[in-house]
């Protein structure tokens, strides 16, 4: 039997893989078949990429697969060093890396906190509309700052930013320090200072926990309070922090998005004629945001491939791997823009994301309102020459810069729609300082002149 120590290790982090992971997909698969071992930042990892086994370990049948990090083999040896890049994340004591009743039990505090965002004609959802659609056109105002045509970057001027607003709307505050959370938020999946920015995200969501332990309002938080009452203010703000990887993945997915709308005229012609939500599904298909997922850990002795996985071994599942599988993706029209919705972009099993509604909302109003706003968006330099996102976890760019000319029907300072009035002030929200009326009026100047900043330093 081969084990994965004893195997040679494929570097999974290469100058070719962050220019084209498929060409690294198509290579390990040639030599290895659906899982192949391979090397993460000098950690030894089996990675899956083969869609049947992608969706058996996400399903985990009787149990098989752990997310707890206590079930590594290597770490709990002691052989994975304590500044590993990834570490911290992989430590995260949330539902995001529990198994069984405390997961069940975590998730349904989940569930029941997005229910009233994610319920179609809900008072909450259809605020939270109203204030996606503000946001998207606060960012866009910003954005075109410099006048009727110019350049911006449309991952750091407005993929990324527009995830954080909608947050604050949902944890009914708005955040001090809202540039250093993003920031912060990169780099706890891009591995680099992951363990600085956890400790800064953390204190700062426990003292969310706590305001809205002693006051409540018409946010997540408190109503996740209220489906958990046992959940102590520590165990939600780690629950909080995987908003963090929400907003990450989101904004990522809009990036992605709005690549494929200004640079394939057939998907942006798709987008003119309302079929957006459509073109949503077919990029995290064929451009998924969360390119491969955090480890799985095998409890037993397990067959994949043909490999046998040994207990403990840790496990990297590839979505972007097992949608560019021959078995899967062989039987898709590549040139058509409806796709299938059995791809795994939202996961699927147990840990299955819970928001999944609502960040198609959030992807579709912001590209919607995007485009509506500027009659170009042309990308400055060659496709070939955008540059990626370095991360062992999300495919995106890392800057998408645009020239723009905008709409004649756009000044630049967006009009009221029928029906934006603000929101009334949720009861006993807004203790914190920083707070607005239930994260729903206009961000406030400090957001804004974070972006007028990013503009200003191009």
């Amino acid at each position: 039997m081969e084990g994965l120590i004893s195997l040679p290790l494929e570097s999974l982090l290469t100058e070719d893989y962050e220019a084209d992971p498929a060409l690294v997909h198509e290579r390990l698969r040639a030599r290895y078949g659906p899982v192949a071992p391979i090397d993460v930042l000098g950690v030894p990892v089996w990675f899956a990429i083969g869609y049947d086994e992608v969706l058996h370990i996400m399903q985990n049948p009787r149990d098989m697969w752990s997310k707890r990090v206590d079930h590594w083999r290597a770490y709990a040896e002691g052989r994975v060093p304590a500044d590993w890049p990834l570490l911290a994340l992989l430590q995260a004591d949330n539902s995001g890396f529990h198994d069984g009743e405390r997961h069940r039990a975590l998730r349904g505090a989940w569930i029941a906190g997005l229910r009233p965002f994610q319920e179609p004609g809900s008072e909450q959802a259809q605020r939270l509309e109203r204030a996606m659609v503000r946001h998207c056109d606060d960012l866009a105002g910003v954005l075109a700052e410099g006048g009727p045509s110019g350049q911006a970057d449309l991952a750091a001027q407005y993929g990324r930013p527009f995830p954080l607003l909608v947050a604050n709307h949902l944890l009914g505050v708005t955040i001090e320090r809202g540039e250093e959370m993003v920031e912060d938020q990169w780099r706890l999946l891009n591995g680099p200072d992951s363990a600085g920015a956890y400790q800064r995200l953390h204190a700062a969501l426990l003292e969310l926990a706590r305001v809205k332990r002693q006051r409540r309002g018409d946010d997540l938080p408190s109503y996740m309070i209220e489906a958990k009452p046992d959940l102590t203010d520590e165990e939600l703000a780690r629950e909080l922090m995987m908003l963090s990887g929400f907003l990450d993945f989101t904004g990522s997915l809009i990036c992605n998005v709005v690549f494929e709308a200004i640079t394939n005229p057939r998907l942006r012609e798709s987008v003119s004629i309302g079929a957006i939500e459509e073109v949503v599904n077919r990029v995290a298909l064929t451009n998924p945001a969360l390119a491969n997922l955090t480890f799985r850990y095998a409890r037993t002795e397990v067959k994949l491939g043909r490999f046998t996985i040994a207990p403990g071994d840790p496990v990297m599942l590839s979505i972007a791997g097992a949608h560019a599988d021959p078995r899967f993706g062989g039987a898709l029209a590549r040139d058509s823009v409806r796709s299938t919705r059995a791809h795994l972009a939202w996961g699927a099993g147990p840990h299955r994301c819970p928001s999944q509604r609502l960040a198609t909302q959030m992807s579709t109003i912001a590209v919607r309102r995007l485009l509506e706003r500027f009659s170009t968006l042309k990308p400055t330099q060659p496709a070939e020459r955008l540059p990626w996102r370095p991360s062992p976890f999300v495919r995106t760019l890392s800057a998408l810069p645009v020239h723009y000319e905008l709409s004649r029907s756009f000044s630049g300072t967006p009009r009221p729609e029928a029906g934006d009035e603000p929101a009334p002030p949720a009861p006993n929200d807004g203790a914190q300082d920083g707070a607005t009326d239930g994260g729903d009026a206009r961000p406030r100047s400090g957001i804004l002149a974070f972006l007028r900043r990013l503009r200003g330093a191009q």
